[in-house]
């Protein structure tokens, strides 16, 4: 996981990713709520590139960093 932060096509393909089923269908991962990421983390997260976006949110939500996302989105 470390390897994908330090890619800046990631960092900005991370940043405009948006939730494609469920209840936040179309929100922005960044934006997701918390208490969803960890329900995600602890029931694991979906399979395939999805997942992986999911889990690299999860980790920037983790330590606070999501704001880089949302300024990355806004350029």
């Amino acid at each position: 996981m470390q390897e994908l932060f330090g890619d800046k096509q990631f960092l900005i393909k991370l940043s405009k990713a948006k939730m494609p089923f469920g209840k936040y269908k179309d929100t922005y991962l960044s934006d997701l709520p918390e208490y969803y990421m960890i329900w995600y983390k602890n029931k694991g997260f979906p399979k395939g590139q999805i997942g992986e976006m999911m889990a690299a949110v999860y980790e920037l939500k983790l330590n606070g960093l999501e704001y880089l996302l949302q300024r990355i989105r806004r350029y």
